[in-house]
């Protein structure tokens, strides 16, 4: 009998030492960034906002926009200054390759719910692209106004124009196809306009143009669903030891506030962890569909105490001075 209870008491202090070391590893509380403030993340600049209910892949969202409170469009250049004068760290953009060796700035894969424009975006010239009216299909009130119609004629930027605009600011590019040889192409690109240096631009896309970006530009921070699950997979299995899978290394993750509290080391050690080895940790709202983001002010109360990392917002025009 007692030789049992003292099996009994070894195993249960073998139980509260492993607790322990959960919690040493996984505390936020000695972590150095748990003093740091949060950085601001301004998805497509300062932008029209609309409402996000019953919201599908192929809503037009140039057709339910709120009352405008500016008349600022997305992707444009003047969107992207008014942002970081607004007190945004990074702007994100989306880009289209076009017919003729160029990336447009532009959201949405065809023209006719934003512009005057019809077809696929990519499958027009730059030219051309510029000639229409990027404010042409903005209305809040099913279509009885159109407030920026005839603002936005020959605001589809270039992204070499963009890099040349903000080139010593925070970029996240957002590649919009799946088609692998985009990444070839933005590679190409990129290395031309940035001379190598690419410590201040991150890509996120489909899965196969960002593996191919990767494989040509292994120095640049990218992210896709894929890149997500080889880091996240694992780390959920080894992640309470402190180890960083090798595959969350020079990278990007975009978590949703709640999947975050399930990380090992969430939020302060695990931004942390992945800082260390040059991996920003970008938070955004909700459980992450439809690039939900902290866009009121009482929204910034649910940011985790620890975090220090990038914080997603569709009205950076709210919350940059916060």
């Amino acid at each position: 009998m007692k030789t049992s209870k003292k099996v009994m008491q070894k195993i249960l202090i073998a139980f509260l030492l492993l607790l322990l070391l959960f919690f040493i590893n996984n505390t936020s509380l000695f972590s150095k960034q748990e003093k740091g403030e949060p950085l601001l993340l301004a998805h497509r600049g300062v932008h029209q906002t609309f409402s996000m209910e019953g919201i599908q892949y192929d809503t037009c969202t140039a057709e339910r926009i709120f009352e405008p409170e500016h008349a600022y469009i997305e992707n444009t250049i003047p969107s992207m200054k008014a942002a970081f004068e607004a007190g945004a760290d990074m702007v994100e953009l989306d880009v289209h390759p076009t017919t003729d060796g160029e990336f447009a700035v532009f959201h949405d894969w065809t023209l006719e719910c934003r512009t005057n424009g019809q077809g696929a975006t990519r499958e027009h010239s730059m030219d051309e692209l510029r000639a229409l009216d990027v404010g042409y299909g903005y209305t809040a009130d099913e279509g009885q106004t159109y407030p920026l119609r005839g603002k936005g004629v020959g605001l589809i930027p270039t992204l070499g124009e963009v890099l040349q605009q903000f080139p010593n600011k925070e970029l996240l590019i957002h590649i919009k196809s799946d088609d692998p040889e985009e990444g070839k192409l933005l590679a190409n690109y990129l290395s031309d306009y940035t001379v190598g240096n690419f410590s201040n631009l991150s890509v996120y896309g489909g899965d196969n143009p960002i593996a191919t970006l990767k494989e040509e530009l292994p120095e640049l921070r990218v992210m896709s669903k894929a890149s997500m699950k080889s880091c996240l997979i694992p780390y959920f299995i080894i992640g309470w030891t402190g180890y960083v899978p090798e595959t969350c290394g020079n990278s990007q993750l975009h978590i949703p506030e709640k999947i975050g509290p399930w990380l090992w080391g969430w939020s302060g050690k695990f931004h942390e962890r992945m800082e260390k080895v040059n991996t920003r940790v970008i938070l955004v709202a909700g459980d992450g569909g439809f690039s939900e983001g902290f866009d009121q002010v009482e929204d910034l109360e649910r940011i985790p105490e620890h975090f220090s990392g990038w914080i997603w917002t569709n009205r950076i025009d709210l919350i940059g001075s916060e």
